[in-house]
């Protein structure tokens, strides 16, 4: 089994994605997060939305999940932000090796 996930999220625009990422790979919850431009649809309190979003692609260790879902929670704009854990099931040893330097290997804290 893998130790290791990539977490997405949404944000409502490219300033809040880039203070997020920053957040988060300052506090070592993450070694990498993609970011790209997206237009989502969805229904929300019965109504469809159809929004510009900031999609965010967050490479990590499932030991640092909880943190990392904690402080997306804590500095997320939204009532209810998307945050999904997708695992990730194979990969470089090389790329995955420098997942864990720098998450400090799950051992990471949050500010």
């Amino acid at each position: 089994m893998s130790n290791y996930c990539m977490v997405i999220t949404t944000t409502p625009n490219r300033e809040t994605a880039e203070k997020l990422a920053e957040r988060i790979l300052n506090n070592h919850l993450a070694a990498c997060v993609q970011m790209a431009d997206i237009r989502s649809f969805f229904i929300w309190e019965g109504k469809l939305q159809k929004e510009g979003e900031v999609l965010l692609s967050i490479k990590t260790t499932k030991a640092c999940y909880s943190k990392l879902e904690a402080h997306i929670l804590e500095h997320h704009p939204y009532e209810v932000p998307e945050i999904i854990m997708l695992p990730i099931t194979g990969g470089l040893p090389g790329y995955l090796g420098w997942i864990d330097v720098a998450t400090d290997l799950g051992g990471a804290s949050t500010s």
